[in-house]
């Protein structure tokens, strides 16, 4: 049997946050290893502790959960942290910033109990949860903060088929919908999706959709 999943909850509501641990603690396969109520302290207890995944709250006091998503799981961090926010608001001001900041993805604070076990489980495996019709709502709502100002398009180390599939990522596509779009079957976009996270050395596909919009290669 494999080891559980170790899991760092940070939430300022103490009613909130033993809710979630009650919850998580409860499977076999997961392991609540730390709580806390400010992101100062998450950054801290993250460090001390090393869990494999920190759910994070966003409006929290000392620490704002997006600040301690970037120090935990930002660009340059030696040793980064699986980071998967909690928000009360689908889509609020806020979720975009904290995707950009390195979280993995995010969930509602009312999302049923078997939705957040299985997005602690989806992040933890390294998978970015933030399914098709999220990321055409998030990118709808963002595109003008994506975008870049001017200018041409840099270059990039993509193929032209690489480039094409993640304008299809950035467009909201499923891998299924994206093999069916090109003629090509499910695992042969697995691999391009691996290529293009590997040669962007992006971390998940949240990451190649903001880079892709950011870069101005999908408008």
């Amino acid at each position: 049997m494999s080891a559980p999943i170790r899991v760092l909850v940070c939430d300022d509501q103490m009613l909130v946050r033993t809710g979630l641990v009650t919850i998580i603690g409860a499977q076999p396969d997961l392991e609540v290893v730390g709580e806390c109520g400010d992101g100062r302290t998450a950054v801290d207890l993250a460090g001390r502790l090393r869990p494999d995944l920190v759910l994070m709250d966003v409006r929290m006091p000392v620490l704002d959960g997006i600040e301690a998503t970037r120090q935990l799981a930002g660009a340059g961090v030696a040793h980064p942290v699986k980071v998967l926010v909690v928000t009360t608001f689908n889509l609020d001001e806020y979720v975009y910033e904290a995707l950009r900041a390195g979280a993995s993805g995010f969930l509602l604070k009312d999302a049923p109990p078997a939705r957040l076990l299985s997005g602690i489980r989806t992040v933890a495996s390294g998978a970015a949860l933030l399914d098709p019709e999220v990321t055409r709502q998030l990118v709808g709502r963002y595109a003008a903060r994506i975008r870049p100002a001017d200018g041409p398009a840099p270059q990039t180390p993509l193929t032209p088929r690489e480039a094409e599939v993640l304008r299809l990522i950035a467009e909201g596509l499923s891998n299924s919908e994206i093999a069916a779009a090109l003629t090509i079957s499910q695992e042969t976009v697995k691999t391009f999706v691996s290529r293009i996270l590997a040669k962007l050395h992006l971390r998940d596909r949240v990451q190649a959709v903001v880079y892709a919009y950011r870069q101005g290669l999908v408008t």
